[in-house]
């Protein structure tokens, strides 16, 4: 019988539609054997691999207020944000600032972009935080996080989509899915009045183009349309992304038990 392992995608706020897909997972009993993600993903995966429940880890992010968390000044060249109370949540969630990937109930890997080598990296052992830190800070607006010797940014520049991570030891029977909450959708000129929308919108399409490959290469992809309409800001939406994962993964539910036949 094959298994299954997920690949989610960064997105911001959009990757709380990753808790509604494993929601809907959990609900369909189709069980995750391992997990891969960046950015937003990564976190949601984390939290997922330790053993909380979806609609446990919603109930978190919305008590956490993370654009409070967000918004927290560094002071620093590097980035205008610091990852303080991200770290001190993730901390309090999952065991200490010294919690290790080999505690968790299910093999994840983080994957985040090294400044200094320019390359995509993964990490599986040792030390949890520093890579979901990492993983995490978007350049420019987030300090880089100095781990091994590496500069760590945000893992969805290079490739948002961590679906490699999983195929390189991947077992024969192993089914990846790619879960990516970043549909491009269409946009009218009215929604993209103004700089910073279309700044997004530019950034967006960017990153789009380097997912094309690994969407390419996931046994299925589960992409919910629906978050085409939402911002990487719209943490206080997170019901309604949750929804939107949920109620998508439900629908493709005969190709997923397809899968483990």
């Amino acid at each position: 019988m094959n298994h299954l392992s997920l690949a989610l995608s960064g997105g911001g706020a959009r990757g709380i539609a990753h808790i509604g897909v494993l929601a809907a997972l959990d609900e369909l009993q189709i069980p995750v054997a391992r997990l891969a993600g960046v950015s937003s993903g990564a976190i949601v995966a984390a939290l997922y691999a330790a053993g909380m429940p979806p609609r446990k880890i919603l109930q978190e992010i919305e008590r956490a207020s993370l654009v409070k968390l967000l918004m927290r000044p560094a002071f620093s060249w590097r980035g205008i944000l610091s990852t303080g109370g991200i770290a001190q949540e993730l901390a309090r969630l999952l065991g200490g600032s010294e919690a290790q990937f080999e505690q968790l109930q299910k093999p994840l890997i983080v994957v985040a972009t090294d400044l200094l080598a320019g390359a995509a990296v993964g990490f599986d052992t040792g030390l949890l935080l520093p890579p979901l830190l990492g993983t995490t800070a978007v350049p420019l607006l987030f300090k880089p996080v100095e781990y091994q010797s590496q500069l760590l940014v945000d893992g969805g520049i290079l490739n948002l989509l961590p679906v490699e991570a999983l195929l390189v030891t991947a077992a024969p029977t192993e089914k990846v899915v790619g879960v990516n909450s970043n549909p491009v959708g269409q946009r009218t000129a009215a929604q993209l009045g103004g700089l910073p929308r279309l700044l997004e919108r530019t950034f967006h399409l960017a990153l789009h183009g380097n997912t094309r490959p690994s969407m390419a290469r996931c046994h299925l992809l589960l992409e919910p349309p629906g978050l085409a309409q939402l911002r990487v800001f719209d943490y206080r939406r997170a019901p309604q992304l949750f929804e939107l994962g949920y109620r998508y993964t439900l629908s493709r539910a005969a190709e997923l038990h397809a899968l483990l036949a």
